[in-house]
């Protein structure tokens, strides 16, 4: 019996091995990192950013001929290019530095997840560490921050004639402040890394360069460390559908031969040109495309894969918004999105009225408490703070009153979708024919007052 189970378990394991095997060799895929947005990329794959380009050059150069780079802010919309210029001129800074005997460093961190000053500090004494090959030499807690700072000058001054350090979504650390006139942490740090060379605590140059989305970012800078950091600014505006289409065919070899249908990029560079021309969006969606065809085991990308990646792109955001939300505010969002998804009329804008009866149906269906119609609209007007809805009062003609009329922001049936696999309100779709015909009993009463 044992020898059986042994047989079993090789030839499960066989199976298994056969099947992995079989999707990476009909993968549509030939090299996927292409559509990883934040792969360093050669330059002859940048699209539109020739000035930005140049600009990052021009203040990097200066490392090459042995003098310290200015700081920089780059900035603009997210998925503009910012790190994809920074890092590729780094890239090439570093090469020619190896070939000069110069020790160029690029210490970078991303800001997004980082809660404190002291972490964002610990996290560059990391990085630090890593380029250089040594311990990071203090311990993540149990010692101050200017002690990691210390370290953190130290590692620099030991290991490298020129650093550039490069802050990421910087204005993402606020730091925890108890009082909105503290100094915010980015504010410290900036005014710390640029002035550590000019007090002595780095042998060598170092550099900042910032990024980040809030074109306002130097106004909410402490005086000290605004007049410090002072940098050159680099402004990156969005870019246009032409220029997304551009971006995503110098990509496209990361796809086997004839696996795009014509059609393909102007789809994805069309439907990304849409949510403010973000370059990281178009890939994303290029890519999400082809996991969708190899998922179904299918050999051509089609236009089909490319709107249904786009609408998995709207779920994930959607999903991601969504989970802050309370039970009841969920409830009221999913009531108002399956009206225009359950409805037999077309309709571009749902009404309150409508929405709130929908709203005591499902609360009925899911044993859920259910609140006052101001309450409903309470949570809508939240709803709308946080760009799901937009709304506008509509009058019904003489002795008609006013109510209110939500339309959404993206596809209703995908916010819907989303909600209904929620923890509570999955069990809806379990009535989902009793639920449409209620949808439309209320519109079609809406409609014949």
């Amino acid at each position: 019996m044992g020898d059986g189970d042994g047989d079993g378990q090789q030839s499960l394991s066989q199976s298994i091995k056969g099947r992995l095997q079989e999707g990476v060799q009909n993968s549509v895929f030939k090299n996927k990192s292409l559509l990883d947005p934040d792969t360093v990329i050669d330059e002859d794959r940048i699209v539109g950013r020739d000035e930005q380009l140049d600009d990052t050059i021009t203040y990097l150069r200066p490392t090459l001929q042995g003098n310290r780079p200015p700081n920089m802010l780059l900035y603009g919309p997210s998925g503009t290019g910012k790190s994809l210029i920074i890092n590729a001129v780094c890239e090439q800074v570093i090469e020619l530095a190896e070939g000069q005997d110069i020790r160029f460093g690029v210490v970078k961190i991303n800001c997004q997840t980082i809660k404190s000053h002291d972490r964002a500090v610990y996290r560059l004494v990391e990085n630090a560490a890593a380029q250089a090959g040594v311990e990071v030499g203090v311990p993540e807690s149990g010692v101050s921050t200017d002690q990691k700072l210390i370290r953190f000058y130290e590692i620099l001054s030991d290991h490298f004639d020129s650093v550039i350090i490069i802050l990421d979504e910087i204005d993402l650390l606020a730091g925890r402040q108890r009082d909105p006139n503290d100094e915010p942490a980015y504010s410290k740090l900036l005014y710390q890394l640029s002035r550590a060379s000019q007090l002595g605590r780095i042998e060598g140059h170092v550099s900042v360069a910032a990024l980040t989305n809030d074109p306002r970012f130097m106004e909410e800078l402490d005086g000290r460390a605004e007049s410090s950091f002072n940098p050159q600014d680099i402004v990156f505006p969005d870019y246009d559908a032409n220029q997304l289409q551009s971006i995503l065919e110098r990509r496209q070899d990361a796809y086997q031969d004839d696996v795009l249908e014509d059609g393909i990029i102007p789809l994805s560079a069309a439907l990304a040109a849409q949510d403010h021309g973000d370059a990281r969006k178009a890939i994303d969606l290029f890519r999400k495309a082809g996991e969708i065809a190899d998922r179904r085991d299918e050999d051509r990308i089609r236009e089909e894969h490319v709107r249904d990646a786009q609408k998995e792109a709207e779920r994930d955001r959607t999903l991601t918004q969504m989970q802050g939300l309370s039970t009841q505010k969920k409830l009221s969002l999913y009531a108002t999105a399956i009206v225009p998804v359950y409805s037999t009329r077309s309709l571009s804008t749902v009404p309150s009225t409508v929405a709130y009866r929908v709203y005591q149906y499902i609360t009925d269906l899911l044993d859920a408490d259910e609140k006052s119609r101001d309450s409903y609209l309470r949570y809508m007007n939240e709803a709308e703070t946080y760009n799901f809805v937009t709304s506008k009062k509509r009058g019904r003609g003489y002795g008609g009153g006013v109510h209110k009329e939500y339309a959404f922001v993206d596809d209703p049936s995908v916010v819907a979708e989303t909600l209904r696999e929620d923890f509570r309100l999955e069990q809806a779709g379990h009535d989902e024919d009793l639920i449409r015909s209620v949808v439309n009993a209320q519109i079609e009463e809406f409609f014949d007052i």
